[in-house]
C-alpha cells in the first residue's frame, strides 16, 4: 500500500519564536517557547545599559513547523 501526501495529516508544531524586549533600553533578542506556554518574562543582561533587567515577550516572529507526518 503506498500512502500520497494527500493522505497524511501535518502535526502542529509545539514551538514557536518569540521576540523579546527590554522594559529598559529597547534591545531586543529571539527566544524559542512551546506554543501552549504563557507569554514570557525573563531577566537578562542588557548590553545597552551593562546591566540586567527584565525583558518581556513582544510578538510571535516565527513557528516552528515539524516535518513529522501522521497517517
Amino acid at each position: 500500500m503506498l500512502l500520497t501526501s494527500t493522505l497524511l495529516k501535518k502535526v502542529k508544531s509545539k514551538m514557536v519564536m518569540v521576540k523579546m524586549e527590554s522594559v529598559v533600553s529597547g534591545h531586543t533578542f529571539n527566544k524559542i517557547r512551546e506554543r501552549i506556554a504563557d507569554k514570557l518574562e525573563v531577566i537578562r543582561f542588557d548590553p545597552l545599559i551593562q546591566k540586567e533587567c527584565l525583558y518581556k515577550e513582544k510578538k510571535r516572529v516565527r513557528i516552528y513547523e515539524s516535518k513529522i507526518y501522521r497517517v
